[in-house]
């Protein structure tokens, strides 16, 4: 078992979504939606966006689980359906239930792990043998904070685990130098030479949320100006629990920022009413389509140039924040609206 693994099916592997068609997919209104299934996830690195740990809250109440897998399904238009949490795989009963339900329904399934459950043999358990030739695109992500519960020579046993099984493989290493090297080392170890045929690295800006807001520092805050239009709005979250959420910001998805931009659903039907509420709310509109900055434009919203921001999640937040207080900001968001609604 220590040897590469045999090849998948190399048509069907590259007819899988590359990491370009995943992303293109996130910032396509309606094509896309992240099932977070779990908050619960057994590594414990230190800079988790989340702040995952292995005694946080999973699936609990299953009649509003299969409520949000069955309202995912049935939204029209989508494509793919990204699974992340937490560590989807801690989920050995959710997660073959949703990525069933989700193939069954010809959807692309993308599901983000950090490969804790291989073996460093290349081999996994059983239900995760069975489970990812059902998973179009793995993202296995490592960096130095991950290795303290996944060893690299685990990680490589993921890598042949998903080869093996036929799922596109991308792996995510944080932007800390030496990233890209360091995933090229690992897929050429686990894959060979033309590991590149099949799989993909990815670069990623570390996060400052959850436990990552004490380990990495604050680069720069900008003014709301400066922010263009937040195109990840057309990547909306849905959590296991059956709360919606318009995009995929962490912090909103761990229960913070503003209230209004979180919805709660307990029947199929109530995803695809939540989706619909934030597409039509106007100050989304503006910032999805315009920028936070253009907010600061409307009456009462002026506070919004007095301070600045580290990304366009603050400028939004801070929006809300002032949209949420009586007086004319909210006044301005029923005016605007009014208009929308009239002039499309």
């Amino acid at each position: 078992m220590n040897s590469r693994p045999t090849r998948a099916d190399s048509e069907a592997v590259r007819n899988r979504p590359t990491l370009a068609d995943t992303e293109a997919m996130r910032h396509r209104r309606g094509e896309s939606v992240l099932l977070y299934i779990t908050d619960q996830c057994p590594v414990g690195c230190a800079h988790c966006s989340v702040d995952a740990r292995a005694d946080s809250d999973r699936v609990a109440d299953w009649e509003v689980f299969h409520d949000v897998v069955a309202g995912i399904v049935a939204l029209p238009g989508l494509r793919s359906v990204a699974v992340s949490g937490g560590e989807p795989f801690a989920e050995q009963r959710a997660l073959p239930y949703a990525i069933g339900a989700f193939a069954d329904a010809g959807l692309e399934t993308i599901v983000f792990t950090s490969g804790y459950w291989a073996r460093e043999n290349g081999s996994a358990p059983g239900w995760v043998r069975r489970l990812l030739p059902r998973i179009s695109t793995l993202f296995l992500s490592t960096d130095g904070f991950h290795q303290g519960g996944v060893s690299n020579h685990r990680f490589v046993g993921a890598l042949r685990a998903a080869h093996r099984a036929g799922c596109r493989i991308v792996v995510q290493e944080l932007d800390t130098g030496d990233g890209a090297r360091v995933a090229e080392e690992l897929l050429s170890e686990a894959l060979g030479p033309r590991w590149a045929d099949e799989a993909e690295t990815n670069v990623i800006t570390p996060l400052r949320y959850g436990r990552g807001a004490g380990v990495f520092a604050l680069q720069s805050r900008h003014e709301v100006g400066t922010f263009s239009a937040c195109t990840l709005l057309g990547s909306p979250t849905v959590r296991y629990d059956g709360v919606v959420i318009p995009c995929c910001n962490e912090g909103l998805i761990t229960g913070h920022g503003p209230s209004a931009l979180r919805a709660r659903t307990r029947r199929p039907e109530g995803v695809a009413q939540a989706l619909t509420g934030f597409r039509d709310d106007p100050l989304l509109k503006v910032v999805g389509r315009l920028g936070p900055g253009a907010a600061a434009d409307l009456p009462g919203f002026e506070a919004l140039r007095e301070e600045r921001f580290e990304n366009v999640c603050g400028g939004c937040w801070k929006a809300y924040d002032i949209a949420g207080r009586p007086g004319p900001a909210a006044d301005s968001v029923t005016a605007l609206g009014v208009a929308l609604r009239e002039g499309g």
